[in-house]
């Protein structure tokens, strides 16, 4: 189970502001007529209920966005880079990397969130003309795009989770209740990754039960599955 990713998420940079000018038949002094530049992309993360793991972004390093075009004569505005919406589970949280600050922790289906924001793009010599200066040369650069690392953990969403030592029954009582399929083994640790299963009750109740691997003294400390399912259990209601 793929939980625990680190990416590098670049938003797009604004697209430079145009120099030109008006040149038509009964306009002999036209003045300034560039352009401004388009917007960069912003990069967004967003729950997909149909993801269960992070294995989508396991061999992705870098995430970028589009680059705003530069602004264009008669005034006309650059196109836009396009934005990046990256597909996360539910119960995904989202980390700067350099400080541990959280930036997002998406637990509601549909949630998105802005993680990097696209520069502005520079505005075209047409907004720099003057009485003192009619004929401006100048036009802006466009904003560069945020960058950041970025840390990205999925810890499951369950109402109830089964903990114990190794090997005393948690996945065959999940297979029971639920129509879950977990492995089943008379061997430690056969359960390497956590197992959801929805248990229906009367009335068209349910709720959302968790099989987490064997549970061994230490485990706060790194001893046998130690963090890799530790994470998970914070998320349930009962244990």
């Amino acid at each position: 189970m793929i939980d625990l990713v680190k990416l590098h998420v670049k938003a797009g940079d604004g697209g430079r502001g145009c120099v030109a000018w008006r040149h038509e038949k009964f306009y002999a002094n036209g003045g300034p007529f560039g352009g401004d530049g388009g917007k960069g992309g912003d990069i967004w993360f967003a729950v997909d209920t149909n993801e269960t793991t992070l294995m989508k972004l396991k061999f992705t390093r870098k995430i970028k966005a589009g680059n705003g075009m530069p602004g264009l004569i008669k005034k006309m505005h650059g196109k836009s880079g396009d934005d990046i919406i990256v597909p996360v589970p539910l119960g995904t949280m989202i980390r700067n990397a350099a400080n541990g600050d959280l930036l997002a922790d998406l637990t509601k289906p549909g949630q998105k969130v802005l993680i990097a924001r696209g520069g502005k793009g520079g505005l075209g010599n047409m907004h720099f003309a003057t009485s003192r200066n009619d004929a401006p040369e100048y036009a802006q650069p466009g904003e560069v795009g945020e960058s950041l690392d970025v840390q990205v953990e999925l810890r499951l969403l369950a109402d109830a989770g089964l903990i114990g030592f190794p090997s005393v029954g948690k996945s065959t009582f999940l297979s029971v209740v639920t129509r879950a399929n977990p492995q089943i083994a008379a061997y430690p640790f056969t359960t390497l990754e956590p197992n959801i299963g929805v248990v229906q009750m009367p009335n068209d109740r349910s709720f959302v039960l968790a099989d987490m691997p064997g549970l061994i003294e230490g485990a706060g400390e790194g001893k046998g599955l130690g963090h890799e399912f530790l994470r998970h259990i914070k998320r349930c209601r009962v244990l």
